[in-house]
Order: C-alpha cells, then sequence, then structure tokens
C-alpha cells in the first residue's frame, strides 16, 4: 500500500458537557496539528498517490471551515461535545465529500484509504481512518 501524508493546523474555542472533562467543561482553546494520509494499492497513471498540492489545498480548506471558531457556537455541532476523537471524523468526512467531487483531480479514483490524525500536543492525539469509495 502507498500513502502520501500531508498537514496542517487550525484553532478553535470550546468547552465540553460531563464530569468526565473536568477543568475542560469551561470554555478553552485548543491549537491542533492535523495530518491527514491517503492511501492506495496501486501509484495513479502520473505516478503518485494524489496531488500533494492539491491535497493540501482540500485539507486548508476543510479546516477553514472550522479555523477561529467557537464549536459551541456552530449549529452543525449543537448537542455534542467536539472532543479530538469527533473532530477527526468531521475532518475525514469533509474530506472524504470533496474527494467524492472530483477536488483531487481525476486520478483520485483509486484512493483506496484515508487517515486523519489531530495532534492536540506532543504526547496526545486521536484520528479517524476509514476506506474511501473506489
Amino acid at each position: 500500500m502507498f500513502s502520501v501524508n500531508v498537514r496542517d493546523h487550525f484553532m478553535i474555542a470550546h468547552s465540553f458537557r460531563g464530569e468526565a472533562f473536568g477543568p475542560a467543561q469551561r470554555m478553552h482553546g485548543a491549537t491542533y496539528v492535523v495530518d491527514l494520509e491517503l492511501r492506495r494499492a496501486q501509484l495513479d497513471a502520473d505516478g503518485m498517490v494524489a496531488d500533494i498540492a492539491r491535497t493540501t489545498d482540500m485539507l486548508r480548506a476543510v479546516l477553514g471551515e472550522l479555523n477561529f471558531r467557537n464549536l459551541d457556537e456552530e449549529p452543525a455541532f449543537a448537542g455534542r461535545n467536539t472532543t479530538t476523537e469527533f473532530l477527526a471524523k468531521v475532518i475525514f468526512d469533509r474530506c472524504a465529500a470533496r474527494i467524492a467531487q472530483g477536488e483531487l483531480g481525476p486520478h483520485a479514483g483509486g484512493l483506496a484509504h484515508m487517515r486523519v490524525c489531530l495532534h492536540e500536543s506532543h504526547v496526545a492525539w486521536a484520528a479517524y481512518e476509514g476506506k474511501l469509495p473506489v
């Protein structure tokens, strides 16, 4: 399996509901470093997994929808704890939709798998991964 990874970051504010979150129940900020990994069994006609520039632009656009936002005020997240794990899936879904719409170009149809990893610090991260429609 071949893979390519691009990285970016975004900053948000949010709070959590539930005793398990302790002081994080109060409003706080987070800066996430995001790794987006794409995988495929065979390289495309140009010898790539995916165009790195297009993949970087796509990730930047998806993160731009979240960057500098208070997620507690976002209607799409009403009633949800926007944990690192939850946000990894949100980013996965939004990137997968853009890939399906052709944002990575004509050779992206062979992409088989994607992994989104959010690093909340140098010692803690969460990820979501899954298959992409072939």
